[in-house]
């Protein structure tokens, strides 16, 4: 199955717990729970382009799979990382916090992020 696609953010799981361990003030927590996130992926072999769009704030990390390379974190921070692949499921670690973006099936993406004992869970849905 292939990433590629458009996905809107259905539902979320634990997200002002897990920002606040992160450090982000209450007040962009408040701004940033009810957005529905946009996520467009492409993929080309082991090449992908991932633009997160949250309301007016847009993230885009290009990577190959197995290389380092520099990401933009959800605090916006730049840290280098590399990202596995494993089956259907995207994996990286980026300074204590680690992701996993699953294709669950043709239409849902699951991400899920792991910092300091808290999880946070994204649901996503092909649009």
């Amino acid at each position: 199955m292939s990433f590629t696609g458009k996905y809107q953010l259905e539902s979320q799981e634990n997200f002002e717990p897990f920002m606040k361990a992160l450090g982000i003030p209450d007040d962009l927590i408040q701004k940033g729970k009810d957005l529905k996130s946009i996520s467009e992926i492409e993929e080309a072999g082991d090449n992908f382009k991932v633009t997160i769009t949250t309301g007016s704030n847009v993230i885009t990390n290009s990577f190959t799979i197995g290389q380092e390379t520099e990401l933009q974190s959800i605090t916006g921070e730049k840290i280098k990382g590399v990202v596995h692949r494993e089956g259907n499921k995207l994996k990286v670690f980026l300074k204590g916090i680690e992701s996993t973006t699953e294709l669950v099936d043709a239409n849902t993406i699951v991400n899920t992020m792991a910092a300091g004992g808290n999880v946070y869970k994204r649901t996503s849905k092909r649009m």
